[in-house]
C-alpha cells in the first residue's frame, strides 16, 4: 500500500495569502489540527494549530509565518509502514504527498490512514490474537507459521515489537479461529512465552472499538 494510493480526495491546501483564521476554519472543517501550504504545484510546507496560535495576528497571511515542522512529506511510492512512521513521531493529522519532482499531489488524513491500516492489518476480521515472547536471536516466522498452520488455522496479520529493556521480541498474531487453545498449547511446547490472548469472537464488537478509536481522533 503506497502513497498514493491513501491521498484523500476531501482536503484543500492553504494558499500564502489565506489567513490564520481561514486555516483554523479548515482544520475545523476536515478535523486535523495540520495542513498543507501549496503554491501553485510546490509544496511550501505544513503549518500546524500551534503555529497559529502563536501567531501575533491570526488574521494575518500565513505566509509570513516560521512553520515548526521540518520536511512534513512523504514521495507518493513510500510505503504505509513509513508513512505510519512519519505521522507517529511529528505527531501529525494530515501528512502532504509528493512526487519525486517534489511537486505536491494531494494529503493523507490519518482517519483515513487508520482505516487503511486495520484492513491492512486484518483488525475488522474475526479471530484470535496471540502475544508471544521470544529472544531476537530464537525468533523464526517460519516456525510460527508452521504452529499455527499445524492446527488448521491461517495467519491474518503479524507484527513485531522490539523489547527496549532486554533482547526479547514481543510478537504479536491474529489468526482466523477463534478457538485457540490447541494452537497456545503447541506454543508452549514449543516454549514460547504466552504473554497475552485476546478472543475476538464478535464482529459487530470489533467494529464498535473501531469507531469509537475513530470517535477519539476525531476530539
Amino acid at each position: 500500500m503506497l502513497a498514493k494510493e491513501l491521498i484523500s480526495d476531501d482536503i484543500s491546501p492553504l494558499m500564502t495569502s489565506d489567513t490564520g483564521m481561514i486555516a483554523l476554519s479548515m482544520m475545523e472543517e476536515y478535523k486535523v489540527r495540520h495542513l498543507p501550504i501549496v503554491n501553485s504545484e510546490s509544496l511550501l510546507g505544513l503549518i500546524s494549530e500551534n503555529d497559529i496560535f502563536d501567531m501575533s495576528d491570526p488574521e494575518a497571511a500565513i505566509g509570513s509565518i516560521k512553520l515548526s515542522i521540518q520536511s512534513p512529506y512523504v514521495f507518493d511510492y513510500q510505503f504505509v509502514y513509513d508513512i505510519v512512521r512519519e505521522m507517529a513521531i511529528k505527531r501529525l493529522t494530515l501528512m502532504p504527498v509528493v512526487d519525486s519532482a517534489m511537486r505536491y499531489i494531494g494529503s493523507i488524513n490519518v482517519l483515513d490512514m487508520v482505516e487503511s491500516v486495520s484492513k491492512f492489518t486484518a483488525v475488522s476480521q474475526p479471530g484470535g490474537v496471540i502475544v508471544i515472547g521470544v529472544n531476537q536471536y530464537d525468533y523464526s516466522l517460519s516456525q510460527i507459521a508452521q504452529i499455527v498452520e499445524s492446527n488448521d488455522a491461517k495467519i491474518l496479520s503479524v507484527y513485531v515489537v522490539n523489547n527496549t529493556k532486554n533482547s526479547d521480541l514481543e510478537v504479536t498474531i491474529k489468526v482466523n479461529r477463534m478457538d485457540i487453545n490447541a494452537i497456545i498449547q503447541t506454543f508452549e511446547r514449543y516454549d514460547y512465552n504466552i504473554k497475552n490472548l485476546i478472543f475476538e469472537d464478535e464482529h459487530d464488537d470489533l467494529n464498535e472499538r473501531y469507531d469509537s478509536f475513530m470517535n477519539y481522533l476525531n476530539i
